[in-house]
């Protein structure tokens, strides 16, 4: 990859990147740390790395900075656990966006970055299983078991409210 091509998929991708990040973070300041971190790593490799599987290529890089991220902070302990049984007591401001946030917090981190990338970013199967390392069919899995999971969060708060 060129340095022309590497900047067009730092303007490309920056933003997917960070929102990916921040979905899976809560953090700001962390998201754009691991944005910061995944292009430098693609910078490194650049030479290795084809320009028509950068963005693959990103995704992957970010999806492992983020792993690292959270193991990092779990060993720390800066990383406060929620607990399901408080989620009904911020809903008196019911927003769909805050609900689905707080219902993608309950999923596994797995399960949270395959939907993540099929419903939020667009990839397919196929780049999903190759970005987190899994068979299609196990990204088919985690996805529907995330779905699952997430319409019942959906379903016990509307019987809340």
């Amino acid at each position: 990859m060129t340095a022309k091509e590497y900047n067009l998929s730092v303007d490309e991708y920056s933003d997917n990147i960070f929102r990916f990040a921040l979905k899976h973070l809560k953090n700001e300041m962390s998201a754009k740390d691991i944005v910061q971190e995944t292009f430098t790593k693609v910078w490194i490799k650049h030479e290795e790395v084809s320009f028509e599987k950068v963005k693959s290529y990103l995704f992957t890089t970010a999806y492992h900075a983020i792993i690292d991220w959270i193991r990092k902070e779990q060993k720390s302990g800066d990383i406060e656990k929620t607990n399901a049984d408080t989620r009904s007591s911020s809903m008196e401001n019911f927003d769909l966006q805050e609900v689905l946030d707080e219902a993608l917090k309950t999923l596994p981190e797995i399960q949270k970055t395959v939907v993540l990338l099929r419903d939020y970013e667009g990839y397919n199967y196929t780049e999903i299983a190759e970005i987190t390392n899994l068979n299609e069919s196990q990204v088919k899995v985690y996805i529907f078991r995330a779905r699952k999971a997430l319409q019942e969060y959906i379903r016990d708060l509307d019987l809340v409210l």
